[in-house]
C-alpha cells in the first residue's frame, strides 16, 4: 500500500526472524539511532570509541525513543580510509553483546509486567514496534563486510546497513542470503575514499531508480526476500548538494519500488552547502528536514539526536490532515 505522496509507507519491512517492523499509530515512523563506534565520524567521531560509552550511548537513544540502535565501526565519511576487518570487529563486537546481554539480563531481573516499564516500552510498545528477543530495540551493524557481518549476526544482530549494496564485499550476499536479515540497501557512488571525486549523473533520480531495481533483483535472485529490504538513497554518497536536494524533491518517485525508504540526511553538508551552515549548526535544519520528508510518507530516520527526532515526528504526526474517505 502506497500512501496519498505516492511512498510505499505502509510496505511492510521485516528483519530477522520475520518480525514485522510496520508504523503503528499514534507516532508511524523509524527512528534510528547511531552509535559511531569510531575515532574519525564526522559528527561524532571518538565520542563513543569505548564499548563502555558506546553501549551506555545506545541505550539512552533507545530510552529517548529509537526503535533501532545502528553500530557503525567504519566512518563512512567522504576520504574515510577504510578499517580493516579485525579492527572493525574489535569496535563493533563488544558493544553488540554489551546491549544485547543488558536487555536479557534486566529481562532476567524483573517481572514481565515490570520489563515494560523499561527503554524498550519507549522503543518498541507505544509505537507497536518489534522488540528483539530478552527486550530492546532491534540492533543493526552498519558494514560492508562479510566477515563482520555474520559475526555480528551470530551474536544476533537483526539488520545489516550495508553502504554497498554488497559491492564491495561480495561474499555479503551470501551472507545475507544466509541469515535473512534485515537489509538497508544503500545507493553510493564508489567507495568513501573517492566518491565526491566529481560525481556526475545524467539524471541522478533515474540513476537511483535503476540502481535499486537491478540490486533488489540480485539479493532476491539470491535468496533474500523482497519483504527484508528497505531502502536508503544514500545522501552525500558521492552526490553533490544539488544531486542531494534533487533526490529530495522528488523523494515520492521511490514509491514505484514498492518499498520503504530511510533517510539519513542528519547534520550532512547539504545543509551547510545550501544554508552556509557550519557543522555544529545543522541541528535545526535536519529537524525541518526531516518533518517535511516524514509528511511526505519517509518511514525510516537515522539521526544522532533520537529526543528531538521523536519530538518532531510526533508533530509531524499531529499535524497531518485526516485521511480521505471516499462518498
Amino acid at each position: 500500500m502506497t500512501t496519498a505522496c505516492g511512498l510505499a509507507q505502509q510496505a511492510i519491512w521485516t528483519v530477522r526472524g520475520g518480525r514485522a517492523v510496520t508504523p503503528a499509530p499514534p507516532h508511524p515512523f523509524v527512528v534510528f539511532g547511531i552509535v559511531n563506534v569510531t575515532p574519525d565520524s564526522f559528527h561524532d567521531g571518538g565520542h563513543y570509541i569505548t564499548h563502555e560509552a558506546a553501549v551506555a550511548h545506545a541505550l539512552r537513544l533507545a530510552g529517548e525513543g529509537a526503535h533501532v540502535l545502528d553500530i557503525g565501526g567504519e566512518s563512512s565519511r567522504p576520504y574515510a580510509d577504510p578499517v580493516p576487518l579485525e579492527e572493525e570487529l574489535a569496535r563493533v563486537l563488544p558493544v553488540v553483546r554489551g546491549i544485547r546481554d543488558g536487555y536479557a539480563a534486566h529481562a532476567a531481573d524483573h517481572a514481565p509486567a515490570h520489563a515494560a516499564d523499561h527503554v524498550s516500552a519507549h522503543a518498541a510498545d507505544p509505537q507497536g514496534q518489534p522488540t528483539r528477543p530478552g527486550g530492546g530495540p532491534l540492533l543493526s551493524v552498519d558494514t560492508y563486510k562479510a566477515g563482520t557481518a555474520a559475526a555480528v549476526l551470530d551474536e544476533g544482530a537483526d539488520i545489516i546497513n550495508d553502504i554497498s549494496a554488497c559491492a564491495f564485499d561480495p561474499g555479503l550476499l551470501d551472507v545475507v542470503a544466509h541469515y535473512k536479515p534485515g537489509y538497508v540497501l544503500m545507493h553510493s557512488l564508489g567507495r568513501p575514499e573517492t566518491m565526491q571525486d566529481a560525481p556526475a549523473y545524467d539524471n541522478v533520480v533515474d540513476a537511483l531508480l535503476g540502481f535499486f531495481h537491478d540490486r533488489m533483483d540480485m539479493l532476491v535472485r539470491a535468496g533474500l526476500p523482497e519483504s527484508r529490504i528497505l531502502l536508503d538513497p544514500g545522501i552525500g554518497f558521492g552526490k553533490l548538494t544539488e544531486h542531494n536536494f534533487e533526490i529530495l524533491r522528488q523523494i515520492e518517485r521511490f514509491g514505484s519500488l514498492g518499498r520503504p525508504v530511510l533517510m539519513g540526511l542528519s547534520n550532512k553538508s547539504l545543509f551547510g552547502g545550501l544554508l552556509d551552515l557550519g557543522h555544529g549548526q545543522r541541528a535545526c535544519a535536519t529537524q525541518v528536514a526531516t518533518a517535511l520528508l516524514a509528511a511526505r510518507g519517509v518511514l525510516c530516520h537515522r539521526v544522532h539526536d533520537v529526543a528531538d527526532t521523536v519530538r518532531t515526528l510526533r508533530l509531524t504526526q499531529a499535524m497531518a490532515p485526516a485521511p480521505r474517505t471516499e462518498n
